[in-house]
């Protein structure tokens, strides 16, 4: 019988969790270790109590760093079967979490069944569904009605939110009164802004924060605390803006905690690769060593169309800098609805950040798969290289579309593989390049 309601309760009245355990084993440490961390707020284990096709995963200080992976159906594209198609793709690159961010209609049927069939843990943002949950336009909705929506995804069995407590008026002010290029970038951000400038009311989310505190405890969910004023260009990072509700969002974070809830933090956005270390290090003193989930950042703002290498790169400076979770972003971004070409195409970029960090950041057993790879280049072992690759499809194609005349080399160098040749000198063997005339 569980006799506790979130797991960082459970780590608090020192019980280890089986879910506590299934993160220990798949990060090669202590269950112990894990309880305490989760005890003390710097791992998180986003796992709603009635999201039962889930594995656990651990996010946080000392962790692997975890991708997700951003899906949904919007109203110009409105194909559940295309979404599903991306779920699938995700599940096959291991992906430890999927957001829908679907904005269109009654979402609820496609979560429902994302939840049943996903072993990865998925999150929401209630404030994109409210419009289309509730059937109202957004001046219509009540503070009411936004707990609402927030209920019925963790009824669902969501297990983490995206929910943006932290713009209340003293970051609005912040933001109004420095200016910026790109204003608010942030979608939910955007809509609550709107709604506040419209009503003259304080943010729903801080006002009633102890309340959705509350409906989060019931089932367990992880709160992730949304940056709604982060950059959407490097020319807005590091602002008033963005501290002035990171600031916000510490204090939320004990608050929180203080209810045994769950916590991540939510990050930037677009920023210069000379911001990010700093950033990182920032985030983690005001928010108290909270797991820090960040999109991107992308450290240029000219490459649409090639938006995933601009985040692979400033995901990886992040992840190595204490950043524990990064957002994929795809060569759609700014663009369009990434296909299902964009979203493999993301995910590997995300992945490549994510454990290139690791390495970075001594991760035990981060260096393993490297090292196997390394072993099989020398022996020119290709079943194996595809065997060991991010993406050993793509690694096949390419090496089979111009196939060397000798399967111990590649196309690219032929007899002159440098591998090839110092291999067959340490092996007592003669090299020859001009036997055949």
């Amino acid at each position: 019988m569980r006799n506790y309601k979130t797991q960082m309760e459970a780590a608090k009245k020192r019980i280890i969790t089986p879910e506590m355990r299934l993160v220990a084993e798949k990060e090669y440490t202590d269950p112990e270790k894990i309880r305490e961390s989760v005890a003390s707020g710097t791992v998180a284990i986003p796992c709603n109590i009635r999201h039962t096709s889930i594995s656990a995963e651990g996010i946080g200080t000392g962790l692997r760093t975890k991708i997700n992976v951003n899906l949904g159906i919007s109203g110009d594209c409105k194909n559940y079967e295309t979404e599903m198609k991306k779920v699938d793709m995700a599940l096959k690159f291991g992906a430890e979490a999927i957001m829908d961010l679907s904005n269109y209609g009654k979402t609820n049927t496609f979560r429902r069944e994302l939840i049943a069939k996903s072993p990865a843990m998925i999150g929401t943002v209630p404030m994109y569904d409210a419009i289309g949950y509730l059937e109202k336009d957004l001046l219509e909705i009540t503070a009411e009605d936004f707990l609402r929506v927030v209920r019925a995804h963790a009824e669902e069995g969501v297990d983490f939110m995206t929910i943006h407590a932290g713009i209340n008026r003293r970051a609005v002010e912040a933001f109004m009164r420095e200016g910026r290029k790109m204003n608010i970038v942030s979608r939910g951000g955007s809509l609550l802004f709107a709604w506040m400038m419209m009503t003259g009311n304080e943010n729903p989310f801080y006002e009633h924060y102890d309340e959705v505190l509350e409906i989060l405890r019931e089932y367990d969910v992880t709160i992730s605390l949304g940056d709604a004023l982060r950059p959407g260009c490097i020319d807005d990072s590091t602002d008033a803006g963005q501290i002035s509700e990171l600031i916000e969002l510490g204090a939320l974070t004990e608050r929180a905690w203080a209810k045994d809830v769950q916590v991540m933090v939510e990050g930037p956005g677009h920023m210069a690769m000379n911001e990010i270390e700093a950033n990182m290090k920032l985030q983690k003193r005001i928010c108290h060593n909270a797991p820090f989930y960040v999109l991107g950042p992308l450290v240029t703002d000219i490459a649409p169309g090639y938006d995933h290498i601009t985040s692979a790169i400033g995901g990886a400076i992040a992840a190595a800098n204490g950043a524990d979770f990064l957002c994929y972003v795809t060569p759609a971004e700014h663009l369009r609805l990434p296909d299902l070409s964009d979203v493999k195409e993301g995910i590997v970029a995300s992945r490549i950040a994510a454990h290139a960090a690791d390495i970075a950041k001594g991760i035990p057993h981060a260096r393993e798969r490297d090292n196997a790879m390394a072993q099989a280049r020398h022996k020119v072992d290709w079943e194996e290289m595809f065997s060991l690759a991010i993406d050993g499809e793509k690694a096949r194609e390419y090496f089979e579309s111009t196939p060397p005349s000798d399967r111990h080399t590649c196309s690219m160098c032929g007899k002159m593989c440098a591998v090839r040749t110092t291999n067959m000198i340490l092996e007592g063997k003669k090299v020859e390049f001009c036997t055949e005339k």
